[in-house]
């Protein structure tokens, strides 16, 4: 499959950008081949040494009547005393090439720009493409890429099913590969080199070295392959890759006598509310524990077990999965949420304190909570001090929690309401608002958060004096402002905007 813009002046040259795949001349397309031959100008780039590897791919093609122009970049690191930086260099190096191509395509030749792997995928061609193909006739022709190449080399699937694939430039930050790394399926590293210490270290920091394999000149002489935690970072060319395969069919490591617990938070709903830590966590566990409904929000994966169990039964549900740890295996407790605000992390800590599993490692992720997930929707309507507090009286009793809203309302705190109703729990929301009413405003704005993220979310404002319990159930958060929490509407559309100042009035 070819690309084409649209016609041009008929009395021009045509472009061609050429893909010529990973570097074996034989990986070239016959598409490639032939419009090589077509052309009067075969252009490629290189370095300041003038050696080009996409001429030395296609050189059987060339002839002698070829016009050729090789594009020298003036700079390949960041080193310059170019008065616009690195990149200042590199544009005005682009303008001067793409001027030399224009030069030929206005006198009616048609050019050749020859390009590594494919022209459109991390290459150079495609700064040409930006500055020409507007004003010529122009055909891309695509190419194999190092990635596929590598995956071919390793002799592994490199994505499959419903595996998330990443490709990343080995340029980012170390911190941002770790996260990007930790939260994907599959995935590639390019552009090593000079950045492979720290890619390495991205791999080991997000948990992926194991699996991670490295391609090095894929398909060219001098190719090489292995594990990546065994390359010596000395020894590796900018023409490499890193590569985390699929996991499909993988084999996942046994059972060992170090297994370890981690509880996650999923946040108030489904994928977008994960993290790139939490997405990681749940990708290296052999084992997912939970409350059957978050469970659900995990992606399924190959070999990973998953015991789900009713909502009901926390400590039951902690020390199955330290029993699965202490077995060898590495677990992920799923809460909704964070799991440190009335969720699994303190059930599993309660558990993990007992002296049988005191060796067995936890840590604790954490999650977007509901409160901060139902303020966002509202505005900011916890921008101030504020208390956060369970109306469930399922495990404290009710005098405990009137207690707490009591003194929470009296020191004119925003209240975050979890838990605040349920089939068996009708009466606590309406006693709540009645004691509340000791201490606010009628007037004061309270907001009705429920299902935040989900498929059935609803946000809207009431005013304390109007709060109906009949509209209150389990998936629902309340936040009631302070004396000082502000209820706007903003612009013509009349949007309801809920906000606590942080500036406190002086007594």
């Amino acid at each position: 499959m070819t690309v084409t813009s649209p016609v041009k002046d008929t009395r021009t040259g045509k472009l061609y950008g050429v893909g010529l795949g990973p570097g074996d001349p034989n990986l070239m397309t016959l598409r490639a081949v032939r419009a090589i031959g077509e052309a009067d100008v075969v252009a490629y780039h290189s370095a300041r040494h003038g050696r080009s590897i996409a001429r030395s791919i296609a050189a059987e093609h060339l002839r002698p009547d070829h016009i050729e122009e090789a594009l020298v970049y003036p700079v390949t690191t960041e080193t310059t005393d170019h008065p616009g930086g690195y990149r200042g260099a590199l544009e005005e190096f682009y303008e001067k090439a793409a001027a030399r191509l224009a030069a030929h395509l206005d006198a009616g030749r048609t050019v050749a720009v020859l390009a590594e792997g494919d022209p459109m995928f991390y290459g150079s061609y495609m700064h040409m493409h930006k500055r020409l193909a507007d004003r010529y006739a122009t055909e891309v022709i695509p190419g194999v890429t190092s990635v596929s190449a590598a995956a071919a080399r390793l002799g592994t699937p490199l994505v499959e099913g419903e595996e998330i694939l990443t490709i990343l430039p080995g340029t980012l930050p170390e911190e941002e590969l770790t996260a990007r790394l930790a939260s994907t399926d599959t995935a590639v590293v390019m552009k090593l080199g000079r950045t492979f210490p720290a890619v390495r270290g991205a791999f080991e920091a997000s948990g992926r070295l194991a699996e991670a394999r490295y391609v090095e000149r894929a398909t060219m002489a001098g190719e090489r392959t292995g594990e990546l935690a065994d390359i010596d970072p000395a020894s590796v060319p900018y023409f490499s890759v890193a590569v985390v395969p699929s996991r499909v069919d993988a084999p996942r490591p046994a059972p060992s006598a170090s297994g370890d617990v981690v509880v996650v938070g999923t946040g108030p709903a489904g994928p977008l509310w994960l993290t790139p830590q939490t997405r990681g966590a749940l990708a290296a566990a052999d084992a997912l524990v939970g409350y059957t409904t978050y469970l659900d929000r995990v992606p399924v994966r190959p070999g990973q077990a998953r015991h789900g169990s009713d909502n009901k039964v926390e400590s039951e549900r902690a020390e199955f999965a330290l029993d699965l740890a202490r077995r060898g295996h590495r677990v992920a407790v799923v809460s909704g949420g964070d799991p440190g605000v009335f969720a699994m992390a303190t059930a599993v800590l309660e558990v993990a304190s007992q002296e049988e599993y005191a060796e067995i490692p936890v840590r604790v992720l954490p999650g977007v909570t509901a409160a901060n997930a139902a303020a966002a929707r509202a505005g900011a309507p916890l921008g101030h001090d504020y208390a956060t507090i369970s109306l469930s009286d399922r495990l404290k009793p009710w005098e405990v929690i009137a207690e707490r809203l009591r003194a929470a309302a009296s020191a004119d705190l925003v209240l975050a309401l979890y838990n605040p109703g349920s089939k068996s729990r009708t009466w606590q929301v309406g006693k709540a608002r009645d004691l509340l009413l000791e201490h606010r405003s009628p007037d004061t704005p309270v907001v009705l958060a429920r299902d935040v993220g989900g498929a059935a979310e609803s946000v809207r404002t009431v005013r304390l004096a109007d709060l109906d319990p009949a509209e209150v159930d389990m998936r629902t958060l309340l936040i009631v402002g302070s004396s000082q929490t502000r209820w706007v509407r903003r612009g013509g559309s009349g949007e309801s905007v809920v906000w606590t100042p942080r500036r406190y009035p002086e007594a």
